[in-house]
């Protein structure tokens, strides 16, 4: 067997582990089943993949998303490590040939879906593999108490009667006693070792602001604050517009969502680790294999969807534990749209039913039937066939998927893009000349700015529906564009490949999943309440409030969140006398001026200022901004 630091420093460059690391390795290496929780930046992926390398045979790892197993397969063969995964809509004489490929081709690591190990013929084909180890990753999904809760990972205990002698290694980086419970039960884990990490960041600072101007406040913190910073926000527009914001006031940035192609990904990503670009907006699809040890600060622009999410994002700032900073900003109308957001994403058992039905129906599989093949699903032409909401419809994909029914790669959400490569005249004249396309022309000028000075992201689907044409007379239209050499047009394949994992029983498959999806709906508006209490409870230690959601029992105040300073900031004796002083050198100011020039309470201030507006001794001027009364 090959020493772990051994492995450690060749293929990836350290020579000691991070705290608990050896300790873990050293419990797996000595076949024993292992639970590891280790917050975000803890390093989970080297306590499987160490003691992996060290031993003949493949490690088998369990993971819920294709990105991320994309993401871990692409880092370990960077790494000169051989590693794979089955891909979406795999054939079964493909998945033959890949598993002879592991058997064979020495192949260390083989990554799969909970879903694609309920297959029988998987199964067997993994029952002939010599396996070292099994790893769980994102372990909290076994959990109906967890934030993330996949019925399918309650059959990974299938591994167990497949392989008994292997050890399994669970690995998640938010849970609390109860999902720990719930992995050891459900895994059938074997006098399991727990190693538990501490959520306690000393050097983390959270902050919650309420505030009306978040944009004015984000100029005001980079201002301040000259370090690597991501911004995570909850739409992949906005992304590009906060990106766009910012550098149009000088501080440097790049976007990042999941409907960039992996060239557009790694070009952001490599701008944001060499400091070109030290500012990063993004999703939360924005946060795999990051180890970037400077981050200084995380914002949130939006609301996350719980308390185990915003641990995870702020958990990427202070790694080299250095005071660093979590801001979250948020106001009143924040909490009505998340609210409202939750309302539109959670579906009725009987939604779920409906769209379930239609999906077998858009694709002509009858009730008892089972198709292998694998389909091209537009997700726009599908609702607009059946009236159903988007925003549902993706909800029940991932419902669907998540309980096993369905395979979905996630295609449907990237863009085309388009640019239009000779002057504004130049066009008007081609359009004179060729009348036919005019219109079609014109109709996309004026549907999508900035066409002539960038790539612009376009929906060709929602060309169609705006102009009355079909989406192959749009695809026509726009490669004689670009045969005209008037635009340089990208498609992309907009497209999902989906794939039936089970026949066609209608109502009866969804009744068996039912009392699960009822939960997974309980549990998100739990944990939705539960974070609206947190970020709306400005009395207790931030610190405090964290590690006791995670059933952490600490008293100590944390003595650098937005609570604490709060409480030991003194209160201002006569704060109006203040703003007026302050006025008379500054003559006009913005409340948020004012709240940056004194020492106290943007809530306190606000009060001020509306009793001095009542009392008439100050006014707002024609900027919004406050003056004394003449």
């Amino acid at each position: 067997m090959i020493p772990p630091k051994e492995i450690l420093k060749e293929y990836w460059g350290y020579s000691t582990f991070r705290s608990q690391q050896e300790e873990i390795i050293t419990a797996t290496l000595a076949q024993k089943d292992v639970i590891a929780l280790l917050p975000t930046g803890g390093g989970k992926s080297i306590c499987f993949q160490v003691p992996a390398m060290a031993k003949e045979g493949v490690c088998l790892v369990i993971s819920p998303l294709i990105a991320l197993m994309q993401d871990q397969v692409e880092n370990l063969t960077e790494k000169g490590i051989k590693a794979t995964s089955i891909k979406s809509g795999a054939t079964q004489d493909e998945i033959i040939m890949l598993f002879d490929n592991i058997k064979f081709g020495g192949i260390k690591f083989l990554y799969i879906s909970p879903e694609r190990l309920q297959s029988f013929f998987i199964q067997q084909k993994i029952k002939e593999l010599n396996i070292n180890l099994i790893a769980i990753d994102e372990a909290h999904c076994i959990s109906e108490w967890g934030h993330d809760f996949r019925p399918s990972y309650r059959n990974i205990k299938i591994l167990r009667e497949l392989k008994p002698e292997v050890p399994f290694i669970a690995l998640t980086a938010t849970a609390n006693k109860k999902v720990l419970n719930d992995i050891a039960t459900n895994l059938t884990l074997k006098e399991h070792i727990v190693f538990k990490k501490s959520f306690f960041r000393k050097n983390l600072a959270y902050q919650i602001f309420t505030v009306e101007d978040k944009l004015q406040r984000l100029l005001q913190i980079f201002t301040k604050t000259k370090t690597p910073a991501i911004v995570y926000v909850n739409s992949r527009k906005k992304t590009e517009q906060i990106a766009a914001f910012l550098n149009a006031n000088n501080f440097k940035s790049s976007f990042y969502h999941g409907g960039l192609s992996s060239i557009e990904k790694n070009i952001s990503f490599n701008n944001w680790m060499t400091e070109k670009t030290p500012i990063m907006v993004a999703t939360n699809a924005f946060g795999m294999g990051i180890d970037k040890a400077n981050v200084g600060l995380v914002i949130h622009l939006d609301l996350p969807s719980s308390i185990e999410n915003y641990v995870q994002e702020t958990g990427r700032a202070g790694r080299n534990s250095t005071k660093s900073f979590a801001v979250l900003l948020f106001n009143k109308s924040d909490i009505l749209l998340f609210k409202d957001r939750l309302e539109k994403t959670l579906l009725s058992i009987t939604e779920i039913k409906e769209i379930h039905r239609k999906l077998y129906q858009y694709f002509r599989i009858a009730l008892g039937e089972i198709s292998e093949e694998t389909f091209s699903f537009n997700l726009l032409a599908f609702c607009k066939k059946y009236k159903f909401s988007v925003l549902k419809v993706d909800t029940a994909l991932k419902t669907l998927a998540n309980n096993g029914v369905i395979e979905i790669s996630n295609e449907y959400n990237k863009k085309s893009t388009l640019l239009f490569i000779v002057p504004s005249k130049t066009v008007l004249n081609y359009l004179d000349q060729n009348p036919i396309i005019k219109k079609f022309t014109n109709s996309i000028l004026r549907t999508y700015a900035g066409l002539f000075e960038q790539e612009v992201k376009i929906d060709e689907f929602f060309i169609a529906k705006k102009t009355s044409l079909t989406t192959s007379l749009v695809l026509s239209n726009l490669e004689r564009l670009q045969n005209d050499a008037i635009i340089e047009y990208k498609p992309v394949k907009n497209e999902a490949e989906l794939t039936f994992l089970l026949p066609r029983e209608d109502d009866y498959t969804i009744n068996r999943f039912s009392r699960e999806i009822k939960q997974f709906i309980h549990q998100k508006k739990k944990k939705a309440d539960d974070l609206i209490a947190f970020v709306n409870n400005n009395t207790i230690c931030r610190s405090i409030q964290v590690l006791g959601y995670f059933d952490e029992i600490k008293t100590e105040k944390c003595g650098i969140c937005d609570v604490c300073i709060s409480n030991n900031r003194k209160p201002s004796k006569n704060l109006s006398s203040e703003i007026i002083q302050l006025l008379q050198k500054q003559q006009a100011l913005s409340s948020l001026e004012i709240s940056g020039a004194l020492i106290a309470n943007e809530k306190d201030i606000l009060i001020h200022l509306r009793q001095l507006l009542t009392d008439d001794v100050i006014t707002i001027n024609h900027q919004n901004k406050y003056q004394l009364n003449n």
